[in-house]
């Protein structure tokens, strides 16, 4: 769905509610309005609606109240307890969403955890999507995000325009909860390639190098990715103001050790990342950005005050 100016992605005439206000929702809850989109926001503490409130976004006391008027729901909270809430609490979307209303889960969620509201969400006539997003603060907002989706195709095709507003790169994985387990495999990904990326810096500072030279002459070769382009210009500069947070990437491995133990797969690095991780918790570091996993490891320096945790 596009205007007719050079094909910028419309949602002129859909009401969307956006349920979770935290350092993702609230870029994508602005993208959709500029889409043209009535969003309708709630968070769980006051001072994120009021925010958005103040720009012009309908506000609403509770998940059941978005759910009466919105066509469609991305719910973007913290974790699978959060999503769990949302949805089947005393205020929660089961208790107000009607047949035609499409859920989105686009945050971070157990794969059974899934399945299992999914299935209560369909007994209701309502539908239900897992497509979780890659790209941190900044793919939301420069609407960039890499989306992973699963569920049925035509809820899919429903969800579509919303993809297009929120993402860059849009894949249908597969069904209900293949959306998660791509997720789950992506913050493997993430989380070992940080420790890598934070491992060789380290060994380069603690060796008299400057790991900012060893980063420069890094990015041209086979060692070369989005995450040493990035997370290594953040550990360079021992700037870690939360894009995605330490506790939030604990949590991801987590989950995805989880689903491996169901699976009867062993993941011994996902298990040692995850204790560095525990490591940096432990030491007072869990609100900075995932990038700070280096100050597991060296006694790295950091420019970055503290930042105050927000639901």
């Amino acid at each position: 769905m596009t205007d007719g100016g050079g094909g910028r992605p419309s949602l002129n005439g859909l009401c969307v509610g956006v349920i979770g206000l935290g350092l993702m929702g609230r870029p994508m809850a602005r993208n959709l309005k500029a889409a043209g989109a009535t969003v309708i926001v709630h968070n769980r503490s006051p001072g994120p609606m009021a925010e958005l409130g103040a720009e012009g976004f309908e506000t609403a006391a509770s998940p059941a109240a978005v759910a009466r008027d919105a066509d469609s729901l991305i719910l973007m909270v913290s974790d699978t307890p959060a999503v769990e809430a949302v949805i089947t609490g005393s205020s929660g979307v089961l208790t107000a969403a009607r047949p035609a209303t499409l859920i989105v889960d686009m945050g971070t969620t157990a794969v059974t955890a899934t399945r299992t509201l999914a299935s209560r969400v369909a007994r209701t006539g309502a539908a239900w999507i897992d497509a979780p997003v890659s790209g941190g603060q900044i793919g939301a907002e420069q609407a960039t995000l890499t989306i992973m989706a699963g569920g049925v195709e035509a809820d899919i095709d429903r969800a579509r325009p919303l993809f297009e507003v929120l993402g860059r790169r849009f894949t249908h994985v597969g069904d209900v909860g293949a959306g998660q387990v791509a997720k789950a495999a992506n913050q493997v990904i993430v989380g070992l390639t940080i420790g890598a990326v934070a491992e060789g810096l380290a060994l380069a500072r603690r060796a008299g190098v400057d790991p900012a030279r060893v980063r420069e002459a890094l990015m041209g070769g086979f060692a070369g990715s989005r995450i040493l382009e990035l997370h290594g210009q953040r550990m360079v500069e021992g700037r870690f103001t939360p894009g995605g947070r330490v506790t939030t990437q604990r949590k991801d491995l987590a989950q995805a050790l989880d689903l491996a133990e169901t699976l009867g797969l062993d993941l011994p690095a996902t298990a040692l990342t995850m204790a560095l991780y525990d490591r940096l918790i432990a030491a007072g570091d869990g609100n900075l950005d995932h990038a700070a996993l280096v100050r597991a490891l060296d006694d790295w320096p950091s420019h970055t005050d503290l930042p105050t945790p927000s639901s």
